[in-house]
């Protein structure tokens, strides 16, 4: 028997998530989640948004964890895992309504995160959302200790990888037709980003 595979973060920030996915997933959509890990957000948030449907992806090494969530859960608004790979060029998928990724871009080499930006900004319908939680810098400076240290962790073991700029992520969003919406402060120094691809209001950040 295939063991489900456990984040402890997931399992932290899954509820704080949901309860800013809920202020902006009001209606039925379809949602493509960017990197589902282990599996756990996608059947936590399909279970409380019904009318959503929670299209998964990542990369193979990872479909059978979140197979074996999907599979446990049994949700019919929840979809097996796409193969995405965001550098290749290719996405198995038509437009969508919104498009969600938490802990992704600082994995990521930024080229490989420019990659994904552009390919949201594509796949989004006119008026679509992309959220984009984790951690991140702002005018080049940690918002927090523990940041710097994970930051430094990060890049011990690959240089390529890094807590990203929100300037940086916020500015390649832009030439992909995308404008900043909302920045939410979240627990353990993390953000939600959400951006609309057009028709955006004027954007709103919460203070820390």
């Amino acid at each position: 028997m295939f063991d489900k595979p456990f984040s402890a973060a997931c399992e932290n920030n899954k509820g704080p998530i949901l309860a800013v996915l809920r202020r902006y997933l009001t209606a039925p959509a379809t949602v493509l989640e960017i990197g589902s890990g282990t599996g756990q957000h996608s059947v936590h948030f399909g279970a409380a948004l019904p009318q959503v449907t929670w299209q998964t992806s990542d990369l193979p090494a990872n479909h059978a964890g979140i197979r074996a969530w999907l599979d446990e859960a049994g949700l019919p608004n929840v979809l097996p895992p796409l193969q995405l790979d965001v550098a290749g060029g290719s996405w198995e998928t038509g437009p969508v309504d919104a498009v969600f990724s938490a802990n992704t871009a600082h994995i990521m080499h930024w080229p490989v995160v420019v990659a994904m930006l552009a390919g949201v900004g594509r796949l989004l319908r006119d008026d679509g959302l992309f959220m984009l939680y984790g951690p991140f810098n702002y005018d080049g400076r940690h918002t927090s200790e523990s940041n710097a240290r994970f930051d430094l962790s990060l890049r011990m073991n690959d240089p390529g990888m890094g807590i990203r700029d929100f300037e940086a992520v916020r500015d390649e969003l832009a030439r992909a037709g995308l404008a900043l919406e909302a920045d939410h402060e979240m627990p353990a120094n993390n953000r939600l980003l959400v951006f609309r691809r057009s028709g955006a209001s004027p954007a709103a950040v919460d203070p820390d």
